[in-house]
């Protein structure tokens, strides 16, 4: 298959913790437009692994579980060693994210004097609020709530992993908690950097998948969790 080359300068770098299902759909479609991904095979128990390969994106194995923080960093390493990478992105491999907010933030990035563009489910008013499940909803505000520095930097939905930034954030991050407080975590480092930052509305596909895994209980508790976490980093 033929891949464009306009996006060759980019990077996707996706975090994948047992998601056999759809794990080479979401690859294969992404790479439609954005043929360089690293996908982070994080000690998944199932076929994870052979379906990156199958989809022919990069694959790096860590050979236990370590969080998405540690997966996260892990895509960083390696996308940011390649040979005229300049833009990078963190892509969810459930499903959730879309290839055309990707495009859009990227698109940013090569004409804005900003660092990282943050997406948000919350920048168009309640029409796109509504977009979100109700618990969902509330516990990520309550999350931004505990956050004095991701209220400071303006941000609305500091837990949504797709995020878009350049080359200095990339040589820049050193993500070190490795579960969900790598979210707070990279706010802090946004703030304490002086990276220019900014948001961009973006489409989040609940699927019955998606869902089963990520609006569980010890999600938002974790989230919750994180929150309190944020108000003791500077």
């Amino acid at each position: 298959m033929e891949y464009p080359s306009g996006n060759s300068d980019t990077w996707l770098i996706v975090p994948c913790y047992n998601e056999g299902p759809v794990i080479r759909d979401v690859l294969s479609n992404a790479r439609k437009t954005f043929p360089n991904i690293v996908a982070v095979n994080d000690g998944s128990a199932d076929d994870s692994a052979d379906r990156i390969r199958e989809s022919g994106a990069w694959l790096v194995n860590h050979p236990v579980n370590l969080g998405q923080g540690a997966g996260i960093q892990t895509g960083i390493e390696f996308a940011r060693a390649q040979p005229g990478a300049k833009y990078f992105v963190t892509f969810d491999a459930d499903g959730q994210h879309q290839v055309h907010d990707v495009e859009r933030m990227v698109e940013r990035l090569r004409r804005e004097d900003v660092d990282i563009i943050v997406g948000t489910r919350f920048g168009e008013g309640e029409k796109k609020d509504s977009q979100v499940p109700w618990i969902k909803r509330v516990v990520l505000k309550t999350a931004v709530m505990l956050s004095p520095t991701t209220r400071k930097l303006g941000l609305s939905d500091a837990h949504n992993g797709l995020r878009a930034f350049n080359k200095t954030v990339a040589d820049g991050l050193n993500i070190r908690m490795n579960g969900m407080s790598h979210a707070s975590e990279i706010v802090s480092t946004i703030a304490n950097e002086g990276w220019r930052v900014s948001e961009e509305p973006v489409d989040i596909l609940y699927t019955e998948y998606s869902m089963s895994k990520g609006q569980s209980l010890i999600n938002g508790v974790n989230i919750l969790a994180d929150g309190l976490v944020a108000r003791r980093l500077p």
